[in-house]
């Protein structure tokens, strides 16, 4: 499911004032595609500095009043806001965080948000997110992740190339203590489809095992990046055969401040 009608009027009112260093984030860009399962609770907008957040805020909000929209302040700290915005009946909150400029590619220009995190990077901030809290909405996303998108392994191999304090294992490790969550709990998540929490643990525990195998594989020298595909132009998982080929077409991609575009040519054989 897309954002509701209230968010995406609002994301387009506040597209105007997006950079790559102040972008939609979170759940509402992991959701933001119509085709997505789940509608998110909010808005999010990262930013590169402390200073940043501050100066968005204050244009947001301006731009905000200018358009009807009433603007009450939940909290104001430096490198955070968070406020609940509302009109015509109808309310969202919206955040203004600042997060590491470290990412694996650069933000994604978006006529409907002015910019967006990729997709890759949205994924694997999730699964750190969900390894940090055991909150529904982070279960439910990583899975969908999983199937639709990239696999664990590949986003739980590519994270502690922006948290280096993780282990792939230990990463997984954590995950696995994930997904305890009553039915209402799930119930009250807002998605396409009702949810069966026991085909939904199941899901689970089958994708953190294929995560184990997979981290299992690589070299470790290769630890915290993804890997590209060059003739699909895609972020994948590699096979193991793939990745003892010499002249694999799949290739490392680490992160960097602000991200990098993928490499579009595969290296020659020596």
């Amino acid at each position: 499911m897309p954002l509701t009608p209230f968010q995406a009027s609002l994301a387009r009112a506040l597209a105007g004032n997006r950079t790559p260093d102040s972008h939609l984030a979170g759940g509402a860009a992991l959701h933001f595609e119509p085709q997505s399962k789940r509608y998110s609770n909010d808005l999010d907008y990262f930013h590169d500095s402390v200073a940043r957040v501050a100066t968005a805020f204050a244009a947001d909000e301006e731009q905000l009043a200018s358009l009807g929209y009433e603007v009450v302040r939940d909290i104001v700290q430096p490198g955070y806001v968070r406020c609940r915005i509302a009109r015509d009946g109808e309310a969202t909150k919206v955040e203004w965080a600042h997060d590491s400029a470290w990412r694996f590619m650069p933000t994604v220009k978006d006529p409907d948000c002015g910019y967006r995190m990729h997709p890759v990077d949205v994924a694997v901030n999730k699964v750190l997110a969900l390894a940090g809290r055991n909150e529904p909405r982070d279960y439910l996303d990583a899975l969908i992740l999983d199937e639709s998108y990239l696999s664990l392994g590949a986003l739980c191999w590519a994270a502690p190339g922006k948290d280096p304090g993780f282990s792939p294992l230990s990463l997984i490790e954590l995950l696995r203590r994930r997904g305890r969550h009553q039915p209402e709990e799930l119930n009250r998540l807002r998605t396409a489809a009702p949810i069966d929490p026991v085909a939904l643990k199941g899901r689970w525990l089958g994708a953190l095992e294929r995560a184990e195998a997979f981290v299992r594989l690589p070299p470790a020298e290769d630890i915290g990046c993804l890997y590209w595909d060059v003739d699909e132009q895609r972020f994948v998982t590699p096979t193991q055969a793939q990745l003892q080929q010499t002249t694999s077409r799949i290739v490392p991609h680490h992160g960097r401040p602000g991200g990098v575009l993928p490499q579009l040519v595969a290296p020659q054989s020596e």
